[in-house]
């Protein structure tokens, strides 16, 4: 018991121990979990052959390992896993020789990582382990002598940092980061100790640990690499044991022909030890280049150092130059018969963090030392640290995780150096991305294989599909919020930007390019998700319209449910409409076309559902496809007609393009009943051609492509409205046509088959007559009870007098003038009750119905027509003085002296009541041209009289209008000066509340809103800002009788003063009056009075134009000036710029102050 290992669990509370079973001659050994206080044994497990005294408890406390020997069985040591409970929960096989051991076995600090010391013959092995979906991976190994007794530990705070160490002193640190293994042809690659295990991602989302096929290799794999460029597929790979395999794979076409198989890969051939080396990649199809190690134990796992290989102490790059002597056979493996030979070093002066190939240059790539320092390599030349570009393409800090893209369409293209660190910060260049990320990838169309997104994971499990243009020229923290999900925010729509990852933990593994447009995720548990983000799946259908691969474009929008719509927006109605013919041709099924038809409506989706995804560059690739496609046509359409347009040319392209058949007549009636409105009619001719020439019997080639008449009306029925079918057949006057429909409609014979008989047995142009009612076409109607003959005029004057809109057409069908007058008079008497007076007089006119155009003028006050046409009648005198007297009393009433004024002087004869009307009317020079007319002083005195009154009592209102000038700008100033103390005062205390969430400041503001300067409450709960619909309407209704009175201390009455400021104002009919009396005063000898008169009313104008201006100035401005927003000040103002302008157009100029 003394003898045997203790491994405790994270949090101390229980303890593992191995003991010996006792009376047994066995080496079953039985592990015992111990509780630490009361010191009692808490699980024991069923005895098992363990190996040694290795026990390692999980960091987590999950499982507690050890090692079980199989000499029994002739194999190697495995693993063992037990629960606390003592049941064994798993374990997994060591590819090693029977005499193989395990000398030490260690946790990391994150529980997903297993490293043990395995000897086996003369070395030593250390082996790394991760699980995943079930499954143990042999991910890494390093060998070392035997005699250097190897031992490791790992870091206690970084989980993937290990720490080795010999006998002979020698220290290594080794810093492991995850790098995905998915190609850009999507095909996966995993290592599995001495295997590869590959996977098209493209062909099937196979889940791991299953595989396609595997690759077989001599030893554990350390480092891969895979070319796939032009047409060949190779891959190399570093092993354990300091070999490198070169394999080359079929094209990815032929590959399902090799599911299940293994396949042995044979190490190169090389003259000299390669070494051991990281960062492996392709330069070319047949060049390598790596960072090479020499002078470590553990480089040369022959233990064999050349004398060549003592000088080459250090970090080199190295390229490596292949070379086959077997012959490629299509279809197959290429696994043997490569050469390898070191043709360039390059001593490194510092550590090496990543290499990434350049994809705008052959043979080069770009080398991240220690610190973030990026410089260009290229083959044979070495690196060029004199590159004056190299400080663009560097980051600010080391990024295990590089990457080099070619972004920019057209051309010139750009280079862009993605990186990402250990604290999660994406880097582009020096700039730094996110702040948050966890893992990314790129996407691209595979037409250019230029890079059109950045894809995404952040540490809050968030999926970010990031456009490159918004990179390069977008604000990135406004479009995409810092890459941070605001949990308190609310959104009214979905976010565009991100996608929330159901599983915590997930990271990019792959994405599918081109039209696939998908992101695979795998999970913490291992397993592969594929979505397919909406945003790169609308820039993988834009892609294919530009390039008018439009049967592409079809299939991927009925893939992903996307609205078939977008073809059409994005596209452009009219360049659409163009190519309409090219896309039938290229989509050449009936039953995609017939979705596309059903699926189009008058709405685009460029502006509205899928206004955010398609980026500003797509918009402008969208002008310049229309701009190169759409010349000369007719670019007037209407957007609501975008269905009708759509689907006519869609129709014309069925009937060019696809030979005929009873699928195309189909998809031509779809079209119809589809259009907008539908082609109902059209259709049913259609029908009735198909109809005819099966009554026919006739052997006629065009009856073999087209359905039956009964198939192709069900199909139309099932597209639309029965009723409208039904109405439709009606319209087309074929009674036949209509019972079939209606049968085939389910319809009960009771409702349609009277009728139908009814119709069947009147003459042929009642029936068409009684159907144009029934399906409310009036004008047709019209034309054919026209048509009828004169014993139906009753009947079409109802239908007139019912329609009003007919009486045109009326007049244009009816030729005898008895009938025309009759349709004129009953048109007159619609337009009277209407109160259209004044054309119902021309209307009478037109048909010398005198009286009632007498009547109709009269009733519009048109007293000059009223009396023209009393001399039409030829009126006696006194029946023509008798009106006239009417006529200028109805005149006084309607507030219309002037006219009244003409009547009286011209058909009356009364000169003292005309002059009485004009001075009513202010028309003064009038009255006193009349008076010195007529020659009587009486008259001209009391035309005196009457103005000297007037400009008196002017002059008095003028008076009092400049004090209301003076006490409503008063009033308005102190209103608006307390006002704007108490929103300053507001805002200070609303600065005190920012903890408020975005309901609660709007409902404050509104409070705050509403109060005047006189509000004592600061502010009130929402409830009392909430009253019920009917309270609000009742103060509404109070509102609007409130209308125009000004209440103090209300919150309007700030408005209430501004407009009756604006109210005062002179009028145009009160300055031309003004102006009138003026020139008569003059006239009159009235000088005095005259000049007083224009100096009050001056003075008035003055003062309420300068104050009108005070208030609009200081509405607009959160301050007032006390000295500068003054009514004097304004006033000089104003009668310096308004001094000559019509404003004050009324003024005699010999009256004008100096």
């Amino acid at each position: 018991m003394f003898g045997s290992p203790i491994s405790w669990r994270g949090d101390g509370k229980y303890f593992a121990t191995l003991s010996e079973m006792s009376n047994s001659s066995s080496l079953n050994k039985r592990l015992k979990v111990w509780e630490r206080d009361a010191g009692a044994v808490h699980a024991s497990s069923e005895p098992k052959e363990l190996m040694g005294s290795i026990l390692e408890w999980m960091p987590s406390g999950a499982k507690i390992a050890a090692v079980c020997d199989r000499k029994a069985e002739k194999e190697g040591p495995s693993i063992v896993f037990y629960e606390r409970n003592g049941l064994e929960r798993n374990s997994f096989h060591i590819v090693e020789p029977v005499d193989a051991t395990v000398e030490l076995l260690k946790w990391n600090c994150s529980s997903d990582l297993l490293a043990a010391v395995v000897r086996s013959g003369n070395y030593d092995s250390v082996k790394i382990w991760f699980f995943s979906n079930n499954h143990w991976y042999l991910k890494h190994e390093i060998k070392y002598p035997r005699k250097d007794g190897v031992r490791f530990m790992w870091d206690l705070t970084k989980s993937q940092q290990l720490i080795c160490w010999t006998l002979g002193g020698q220290v290594t640190v080794y810093k492991f980061i995850w790098v995905t293994a998915v190609m850009d042809d999507s095909t996966a690659l995993v290592i599995d100790d001495s295997k590869i295990l590959v996977t098209p991602l493209s062909l099937s989302l196979i889940p791991p640990p299953m595989y396609l096929f595997s690759l077989n290799f001599p030893s554990a794999v350390r480092e891969i690499a895979f070319y796939s460029m032009n047409g060949k597929n190779r891959l190399a790979a570093l092993l354990s044991n300091g070999c490198l395999c070169v394999a080359e794979l079929p094209t990815p076409d032929t590959w399902e022909e090799l599911e299940g198989k293994e396949f042995s890969v044979e190490p190169c051939v090389s003259a000299m030890p390669l070494g051991s080396f990281v960062h492996l990649i392709w330069l070319d199809s047949h060049i390598l280049l790596a960072v090479s190690h020499h002078g470590f134990n553990h480089s040369n796992c022959s233990f064999q150092t050349s004398s060549s290989e003592d000088r080459l102490l250090g970090f080199y790059l190295q390229e490596i130059e292949l070379a086959c002597s077997e012959d490629n056979v299509p279809g197959l493996l290429t696994c043997s018969g490569w050469h390898a030979k070191v043709c360039y070093q390059n001593l490194l002066e510092g550590l090496v963090m990543g290499i990434a190939p350049n994809p705008a240059k052959k043979c080069s790539a770009f080398v991240q030392f220690d610190g973030g320092e990026v410089f260009e390599y290229t083959s044979k030349l070495g690196i060029n640290r004199r590159d004056l570009k190299h400080d663009e393409i560097s980051f600010s800090s080391s990024c295990p995780w590089m990457n080099v893209v070619l972004v920019g369409v057209p051309e010139p293209s750009k280079l862009l150096p993605f990186g990402l660190d250990d604290m999660g910060r994406l880097h582009v260049g020096r700039r730094i991305l996110c702040s948050n990320c966890s893992s990314f990838s790129f996407y691209f169309n595979l037409a250019d294989n230029v890079i059109t997104h950045l894809i995404l994971t952040t540490k809050q499990d968030l999926l970010f599909i990031v456009d490159i243009n918004d990179i390069l020229y977008g604000d990135l923290e406004l479009t995409y919020e810092n890459f941070i999900q605001a949990g308190s925010k609310r959104r009214e729509e979905e976010n565009i930007n991100f996608i929330n990852i159901w599983e915590r933990g997930a990271k990019i593994v792959g994405v599918l390019h081109g039209e696939e447009a998908a992101v695979i995720l795998q999970t913490n548990r291992g397993n592969l998700e594929c979505i397919y983000p909406r945003k790169l799946v609308l820039a993988s259908i834009v892609n294919a319209l530009n390039q008018r691969r439009f049967r592409d474009a079809l299939l991927m929008v009925r893939r992903h449910r996307i609205d078939f719509n977008v073809i059409v927006d994005y596209c452009g109605l009219q360049v659409f409409i163009q190519l309409a013919s090219e896309f039938v041709r290229q989509v050449n099924n009936l039953n995609y076309i017939t979705e596309f038809v059903c699926a189009i409506k008058n709405e685009n989706l460029t502006q509205t559902l899928y206004k955010k995804f398609l980026s500003p560059p797509s918009c402008k690739e969208q002008k310049d496809l229309q701009t190169n496609d759409f010349k000369g046509s007719d670019a007037s359409l209407d957007a609501n007609s975008k269905v009708s347009s759509v689907l006519l040319a869609i129709k014309r392209a069925l009937e060019e393009q696809v030979p005929e058949s009873p699928a195309r007549e189909l998809c031509i009636l779809t079209t119809l009943a589809r259009s907008d409105p539908p082609a109902l009619e059209e259709a049913l001719e259609r029908v009735k051609v198909i109809r005819a020439m099966e009554l026919l019997g006739s052997d006629d080639p065009r009856r073999m492509n087209c359905p039956s008449a009964e198939e192709a009306l069900k199909h139309l029925l099932w597209l639309s409205d029965s009723e409208a079918v039904f109405e439709a057949a009606l319209g087309l006057y074929d009674l036949n046509l209509a019972a079939i429909v209606a049968l085939n409609s389910q319809r009960d014979p009771k409702e349609f088959l009277p009728f139908l008989q009814e119709l069947e047995h009147m003459p042929i142009l009642l029936m068409c007559y009684n159907i144009d009612l029934k399906l409310h076409r009036f004008e047709k109607a019209l034309k054919h009870i026209v048509s009828a003959g004169d014993a139906h005029f009753a009947d079409c004057m109802n239908l007139v007098k019912k329609n009003p809109q007919l009486f045109p057409l009326g007049l244009q069908l009816i030729t005898d003038p008895t009938k025309r007058g009759q349709v004129l008079e009953a048109w007159g008497d619609h337009l009277c009750d209407e109160k259209c007076f004044e054309d119902a007089a021309a209307t009478y006119l037109c048909c010398s119905s005198l009286q009632k155009a007498l009547k109709a003028y009269r009733e519009c006050g048109n007293w000059s027509g009223v009396l023209t046409v009393a001399g039409l009648i030829k009126l006696e005198k006194d029946e023509v003085m008798q009106l006239a007297h009417e006529l200028c009393e109805e005149l006084q009433a309607l507030g219309k002296p002037g006219e009244a004024a003409k009547i009286a002087l011209e058909y009356c004869g009364d000169i003292n009541a005309g002059i009485n009307l004009l001075i009513s009317a202010r028309d003064w020079e009038e009255a006193l041209r009349v008076a010195f007319l007529q020659s009587r002083e009486d008259l001209v005195s009391e035309v005196k009289n009457a103005s000297l009154e007037c400009a008196s009592s002017l002059i008095d209102e003028y008076k009092e209008g400049l004090e209301k000038v003076g006490k409503y700008l008063a009033r308005y100033l102190a209103v608006r000066q307390r006002r704007l103390l108490l929103a300053a005062k507001l805002r200070t205390e609303e600065r005190s509340i920012n903890d408020l969430d975005d309901d609660t400041d709007s409902e404050a503001s509104s409070t705050f809103s509403g109060m005047s300067v006189y509000t004592t409450g600061t502010r009130k709960s929402s409830a009392a800002s909430t009253g019920s619909t009917v309270a609000s309407k009742a103060r509404d209704t109070r509102r609007q009788r409130s209308r125009g009175k000004i209440r103090p201390g209300s919150p309007g009455e700030e408005m209430a003063l501004v407009e009756h400021l604006k109210g005062l104002s002179l009028t145009a009919g009160a300055k031309r009056e003004l102006n009138s009396l003026l020139v008569s005063l003059v006239m009159l000898g009235n000088e005095e009075t005259a000049r007083k008169l224009q100096h009050v009313g001056e003075n008035f104008q003055l003062s309420h134009t300068a104050a009108v201006r005070i208030a609009e100035d200081t509405m607009s401005n959160d301050s007032i000036n006390e000295q500068s927003h003054t009514l004097e000040r304004y006033v000089q103002k104003v009668k310096t710029e308004l001094q000559d302008s019509d404003t004050f157009s009324w003024r005699c100029r010999v009256f004008l102050s100096p």
